[in-house]
């Protein structure tokens, strides 16, 4: 289980134009727990009473039967929700406290963006490795609290109260996709990942353009950020971090479902806190321009 953001998953679903086992619980021996399953890596225990025709077993192979040690549990060492809720209630924890710290010391704009470039290298490094690094993504989630706390400060010096506000406003949002989600109104497929996919690297690339034309020409660059486009681009957003956190619970329930290794609960914690900063920093800069207009 890959995290979706900022790379997407290569593994937990399928090629057959839908996510693996989407819709339907995989069954023992079945196809889906040989091609659907991205966790696979034993093959179901035999079935002993497949040898033939018990009665004409010889007392030797009875003995052999009934005589062998029980199969071991196979969900030993599996991810659980349990899991994923105890290392997202960390790696969060970890963003909040080095916010809190930093907003306390009040520390200079450079030191938050400085924080921020260093969060933004770690993040790719962890998304790029093949396994959960816990070390990594706690520094991730350091760094990435620092900015926070940092940027948090400068808007709330200027428009009171907005970080609280973004606050709430992420938390309904995150409320409001896991109730859509539960309920099937947003169904997480391969062509929900890819719609996200595009629109994702759209937005960016159309904020980026609008940071370099600021930097060239100071001002609002093109006006992505501020007056009437600016609430709807910051309205999109906040939609993008919603899907980005609809895939992160698809591919949780894929992991728990299909018995994936227990650290790749880190991965999930990961996956969800970049979704929940994302929304965050989006409803932020949306609440700021909406006290503009």
């Amino acid at each position: 289980m890959r995290s979706s953001n900022p790379v997407f998953s290569r593994r937990g679903f399928g090629r057959d134009g839908g996510s693996a086992g989407f819709g339907a619980a995989p069954q023992a021996g079945g196809p889906a727990a040989v091609q659907g399953n991205p966790y696979a890596q034993t093959q179901p225990p035999t079935n002993p009473y497949a040898l033939g025709d018990q009665h004409n077993l010889t007392p030797e192979q009875m003995q052999q039967m009934y005589g062998a040690p029980p199969v071991a549990p196979l969900q030993t060492g599996r991810m659980t929700m349990d899991d994923v809720v105890m290392r997202t209630g960390i790696t969060l924890g970890t963003v909040i406290v080095a916010a809190a710290a930093a907003w306390a010391a009040q520390l200079p704009m450079g030191a938050g963006f400085a924080a921020a470039l260093v969060a933004m290298v770690l993040g790719f490094v962890q998304s790029f490795r093949q396994k959960a690094s816990p070390a990594l993504i706690l520094a991730y989630a350091l760094f990435e609290g620092v900015f926070l706390g940092v940027i948090s400060q400068a808007f709330n010096e200027r428009w009171s109260g907005i970080p609280m506000q973004a606050v709430l406003g992420t938390m309904a949002v995150s409320v409001g996709v896991l109730v859509a989600y539960k309920t099937r109104l947003i169904r997480v497929d391969q062509r929900f990942m890819r719609f996200v996919m595009a629109a994702a690297i759209g937005f960016v690339l159309l904020m980026a353009v609008n940071l370099l034309f600021a930097a060239i020409g100071g001002g609002d660059g093109l006006g992505f950020r501020s007056g009437g486009l600016g609430v709807v681009f910051g309205i999109v957003g906040v939609l993008l971090g919603a899907a980005f956190l609809a895939m992160d619970f698809k591919q949780i329930e894929d992991g728990v479902r299909y018995g994936a290794p227990r650290e790749e609960s880190w991965m999930a914690a990961f996956g969800l806190t970049l979704s929940l900063v994302w929304i965050y920093l989006e409803m932020l800069r949306l609440i700021a321009i909406l006290r503009e207009l």
